[in-house]
């Protein structure tokens, strides 16, 4: 079930520290919820690695952040941040991973935005629940902080994931051997 190989290992760690490299581009928005690139770099990664390697560097990246390394965005890290408003968007990562993995599986262009969008989805969903619950506010409040301020850029973030996914999926990251 967890049996690796040295390649899969490899392109686990590269895409881990890409993750964590692009998780630290964030702009400050109201209610401490950042803009980040985390959720564009989340998805491109499993949609270029697949449903498994991808949703496990999501579950490494958020891991090395539990255990307190500084690697969430503005370059923090550890149980607060996971408790914290914002930690349901972390904890939901795998399943946005699982999702955009499911979405390079498929063939028609139909078929990978819809698996790319229900894994943007089930993202604000976690987090939006997450945020109402650690806050103690409405959905309506959560969804107004969470939700739709990024709904312009989770669109262009879906995009790109797409049409950059598509290009880098021709490199075949798959076949590198370590």
């Amino acid at each position: 079930m967890f049996r690796l190989s040295t390649a899969q290992i490899s392109r686990i760690g590269l895409f881990t520290a890409l993750t964590i490299i692009m998780s630290q581009i964030s702009i400050p928005m109201p209610y401490g919820v950042p803009m980040t690139m985390q959720t564009f770099i989340i998805p491109l990664v499993a949609f270029l690695l697949g449903k498994k390697e991808g949703t496990y560097v999501s579950i490494i990246y958020m891991i090395l952040g539990l255990i307190g390394l500084p690697v969430f965005a503005g370059f923090t890290g550890g149980l607060s941040i996971i408790l914290g408003p914002t930690g349901g968007f972390i904890l939901s990562f795998p399943l946005m991973a699982y999702c955009s993995g499911i979405a390079s599986e498929k063939e028609s262009k139909i078929s990978v935005i819809s698996w790319l969008v229900i894994g943007a989805i089930l993202n604000y969903l976690v987090g939006m629940f997450y945020f109402s619950l650690m806050t103690s506010s409405t959905l309506m409040v959560a969804f107004t902080a969470c939700v739709l301020p990024f709904i312009p850029t989770a669109i262009i973030k879906i995009v790109l994931v797409y049409f950059v996914g598509e290009k880098l999926k021709k490199l075949n990251f798959k076949k590198i051997k370590a």
